[in-house]
């Protein structure tokens, strides 16, 4: 490769007849090359099919049932969120099928990979509730009225601090303590008067007080959230790698892990298990599962006071009954017990419970 100065010609250089006056004014600056901008994100409102159908994934069924508080219905059977850095809506067309609006995103192709990722869409479930049907004739009956409630695949920091706001407390008080570590990531833009933001990472989080959490309504749990966030960081390889990694071990381990990170008890340590680390068989259990399994699973331990021995014995229970993905049942019997959705439920199944807590009490 010939170098630079090879390439260079010299040229004679002829001396003018009568030199020009010098000036005093200073040459113009060279022009100052183009600076190479940010890519900026894309903005769109085309609706595109998801290629899910209303039995694989019911968005009433699963975004407001309690998995995740960061998404927002904004529209009648529409739903909006983020994904990592993207902006997303998601609704139901007349035929029940599911597509999607991408807001904002930098890049088309990976927003559509992370949304079905969080989705879970590599797990069918039509499939996995065939298999629960024949387990259980209820649960047959029970999917009729109930199909596309499916189990969500979170980013497991977004998870974790999630339901650390959901201790001892109400869905809409959560959703604000919710709204508020969101608003602290950056802003993504508005839909249908709802502000997102994309989830802060642990090094924005980190720089969040105790006192900043409690002005701001947290309580007891500001402590838990800020003491949580410190021992991530101090994880080998940094807290968000650490958690993944839990992907990839089994579910008693998971939890023993999860329960070392301060104000992470069992049930908190399930869902984050279930909701977003793969561990499609973790049972959060609370009064509300307890009553389920004492109804449907246990009965002979109906009346019995809640102790962590029979937690153990709930989840054991469930996944004797359902298998590998009993928590996917278990999210769905859940749900079948809110308020919200009772409605959707013919008036025969309250009979059943009343009939079998007759039964119960006469045996």
């Amino acid at each position: 490769m010939h170098s630079l100065k090879s390439m260079l010609t010299f040229l004679p250089m002829k001396r003018p007849k009568q030199e020009a006056p010098l000036s005093t004014t200073k040459p113009p600056p060279p022009p100052t090359p183009p600076q190479p901008q940010p890519k900026k994100a894309k903005t769109t409102q085309t609706w595109v099919p998801l290629n899910v159908s209303q039995s694989d994934l019911s968005l009433p069924l699963t975004f407001p049932t309690g998995q995740t508080f960061r998404w927002k219905q904004t529209g009648p059977t529409q739903f909006t969120g983020t994904v990592g850095p993207h902006l997303i809506s998601l609704k139901h067309r007349q035929d029940g099928d599911v597509y999607y609006c991408v807001h904002r995103t930098t890049c088309e192709s990976s927003a559509i990979s992370a949304l079905l990722d969080y989705l879970n869409v590599a797990i069918s479930l039509t499939k996995v509730w065939e298999v629960f049907s024949l387990s259980d004739p209820r649960f047959a009956e029970l999917a009729r009225y109930l199909r596309g409630a499916r189990v969500l695949r979170q980013d497991p920091v977004e998870c974790l601090v999630q339901f650390l706001c959901s201790s001892n407390n109400n869905i809409s008080r959560i959703t604000k303590m919710v709204d508020f570590m969101s608003s602290l990531g950056r802003y993504l833009g508005s839909v249908e008067g709802f502000e997102f933001h994309e989830f802060p990472s642990l090094e924005r989080l980190a720089n969040v007080s105790e006192i900043e959490l409690r002005e701001a309504g947290f309580g007891y749990r500001a402590k838990y959230i800020t003491r949580t966030v410190d021992a991530l960081q101090s994880k080998p390889g940094g807290g968000a790698e650490w958690l993944s990694s839990l992907r990839k071990m089994g579910l008693q381990e998971v939890i023993d892990d999860l329960c070392t990170l301060p104000g992470v008890g069992p049930k908190v340590a399930a869902c984050v298990a279930l909701f977003s680390l793969d561990q499609h068989h973790a049972i959060p259990v609370d009064t509300h599962v307890w009553q389920i399994a004492t109804r449907h699973l246990l009965p002979e331990l109906a009346g019995a006071r809640l102790t962590p021995k029979l937690c153990n014995r709930v989840a054991e229970a469930f996944v004797s009954k359902y298998g590998k993905y009993a928590g996917w049942a278990q999210t769905v019997l859940f749900i079948a017990e809110l308020p919200s959705q009772k409605a959707l439920l013919p008036s025969h199944f309250s009979l059943v419970k009343e009939n079998e807590a007759l039964k119960t009490k006469g045996s």
